[in-house]
Formats: structure tokens, C-alpha cells, sequence
């Protein structure tokens, strides 16, 4: 979908607040349902298309014969097993954390899963969330994210929670000194299990065990008695992320285990690819684009460039940050 950096702001459609900083609020959920009316099915579908029915489609588009697609597909397989082989000769010296994340997604990509129970719906969203390091560590304030994670508009608040992992979680409380020898079989996260998050003037309260307390109450009583907006409060187990009204690229709040407090910045919710100026077909200039959106829009059935407009790969500058 095309966003713009100069246009009025419109309901549930991606806009800036502040240029390259974060957007106005949007509801997510009604982001995806504009999304989906816009697409085919067939553009965001999993089945995979016959391999009979593709190369039909593709001697037909680009008007060869059978035997001279069998003659690329044997030359793009050499051309392959050359390239893998030379890819295997570099050795990239990267740290633990980063060879970690390498081991992981090798054993994950392609994986289908083991149920239906299990499989992302077609046409759901993907919403990538970066969690920072708590502010008590003044060494890591100006480091990458403690941790990014990609949720689906299906998940909620209380799943994002128990998927973040913190030290202050695994803290044990007590005095030993008596029974130096006895392991401790509780952590801080089994009896302190009260937490927030706080986005858009609402206080999401996990309340999911009977242990837990609304520790976001004192704020919320203060701001009334100093004159201050108003708060609401919610349940984060019963919150999707489809429910949420926010702002890409702004910084909210986790707080738990009392007082240690996390950044939290949700950065995307969508892939853009493409950068276009002079564009006729778009509503600003310049215009960014997904890849599905920039190639319906802009390139025929077979191909073939449509109108005058200039075409640029895009790097979002604040993916990482």
C-alpha cells in the first residue's frame, strides 16, 4: 500500500506524525481489512501455484517454447550450484547473539506446521515490535533492541508479554545465608506476575492470575488529582493487536516486576520495497509502495511497464533503530 509524507491524515491509513519519527494513530485491524479489499486472494494466498499451471502461464507470457524454458531452468541450476558453492568459501565473523539468530532461522524458515491449529490465516497481518533494554542499565541505552519480534494481528498484549524475556523476571528474592546449599525454586516472574503496558492513554493490565494486582491504579488516580487527561484501563489477555489504535515508530511503555520499565516501539506492519517519483498513478510524490502493490499497479499481466514514473529499491533509515 502507498504511503505519503505529505498528505492530510486519513482514517486507518499510515500517515506521519512526524517525518521519518512515527505516524499518526491508526487501528490496525482496520488497516488490514483496507489492505485485504485491494488484493486478490490469489496475491496473499499459500498454496503454491502447479508447476504445470506456472509454466504455462510463463512460455504463454513471455512467448518461448517448452524446450527452451527446460534450456534456462538447467542453465539457472548451474548458475546456482556455483553460486552456493562460492557463498560457502566466505567466512563471516559475526558474534554469538547474531550466529544464535542464524541457528534459529535455519531450523524455522520453511517450516510448515505441525496443524491447522498452527498456520498464520491468509491475509493476516505481520507487526514487527522491538523491546529495549530496561533503563536501569545505563550501558545499554544507546545499544540495539533487547529484542524484536514479529506478532500477527491475531495475538494479543498478554502474548507479546509472555514472550519477552528479562532479567528482572529470573531475579530470587530472599535471604540465604542460613541454607547456602538449598537451591531457590521460585523466581521473581512466578510471585510477581502484576504488569502494564501503556499505549495511547490506555493502561493494559495483565490480569490473568489471581495474584495480580492493577499496579497502573496510583498513576492513574494521581493524573485525576493533579488535572491531568484521564486514563482508561484494559485487560492485555483480552487486547488483539487487530483492537490497537497506535503510532508506528513511537515510543510506549512495559513496566513489570514494579519498577523496571521497557521501551517499546512497534516499527512496521508492512514491507515497502519501493520508492517512486513522477508516478501517474500515484496520489504523492514521492510514493512508497510494497512489492505486490508497486508491481499490480505499475506493471501488466505480462510484464510490461505502464505510464511514465521513476522507480527506486527502498531501505526504510529507521528498520534497526
Amino acid at each position: 500500500m502507498a504511503i505519503c509524507g505529505s498528505q492530510p491524515a486519513r482514517d486507518n491509513i499510515p500517515d506521519y506524525e512526524y517525518i521519518d519519527v512515527n505516524t499518526l494513530p491508526f487501528n490496525i485491524g482496520a488497516f488490514r481489512d483496507a489492505w485485504l479489499e485491494r488484493l486478490k486472494p490469489e496475491n496473499y494466498s499459500y498454496e503454491e501455484q502447479q508447476e504445470d499451471a506456472f509454466e504455462a502461464e510463463f512460455t504463454q507470457a513471455f512467448g518461448i517454447s517448452a524446450e527452451t524454458l527446460s534450456g534456462l531452468r538447467s542453465l539457472c541450476r548451474q548458475r546456482k550450484r556455483r553460486q552456493d558453492y562460492k557463498a560457502n568459501l566466505k567466512i563471516d565473523k559475526i558474534n554469538r547473539h547474531e550466529h544464535y539468530v542464524d541457528e534459529l532461522e535455519k531450523l524455522t524458515v520453511g517450516r510448515k506446521p505441525n496443524s491447522e491449529d498452527s498456520t498464520i490465516p491468509e491475509g493476516e497481518v505481520i507487526i514487527t515490535v522491538n523491546v529495549y533494554y530496561p533503563c536501569i542499565f545505563e550501558r545499554f541505552k544507546h545499544v540495539r533492541p533487547h529484542m524484536t519480534m514479529l506478532m500477527t494481528g491475531s495475538h494479543t498484549l498478554a502474548d507479546l508479554k509472555d514472550a519477552i524475556c528479562c532479567v528482572s523476571d529470573l531475579q530470587v528474592g530472599g535471604e540465604f545465608s542460613n541454607t547456602p546449599n538449598i537451591a531457590p525454586d521460585f523466581i521473581s516472574k512466578d510471585y510477581y506476575k502484576s504488569c502494564f503496558f501503556f499505549l495511547e492513554g490506555v493502561f493494559y493490565n495483565d490480569m490473568r492470575f489471581p495474584e495480580c494486582q492493577d499496579i497502573s491504579s496510583t498513576t492513574v488516580e494521581w493524573a485525576k488529582s493533579h488535572n491531568f487527561p484521564s486514563y482508561r484501563k484494559a485487560k492485555m489477555q483480552d487486547t488483539k493487536f487487530i483492537d490497537l489504535e497506535i503510532k508506528v515508530g513511537f515510543p510506549y511503555l512495559y513496566c513489570h516486576q514494579g519498577d523496571c520499565e521497557h521501551l517499546v516501539i512497534i516499527t512496521d506492519i508492512r514491507q515497502v520495497l519501493w520508492l517512486t517519483t513522477n508516478d501517474q498513478f500515484a496520489p504523492c510524490d514521492p510514493c512508497l509502495f510494497c512489492d505486490k502493490c508497486f508491481q499490480m499497479l505499475h506493471y501488466s499481466v505480462q510484464g510490461n511497464k505502464l505510464g511514465d514514473f521513476l522507480a527506486y529499491p527502498y531501505v526504510d533509515p529507521g528498520a534497526f533503530n
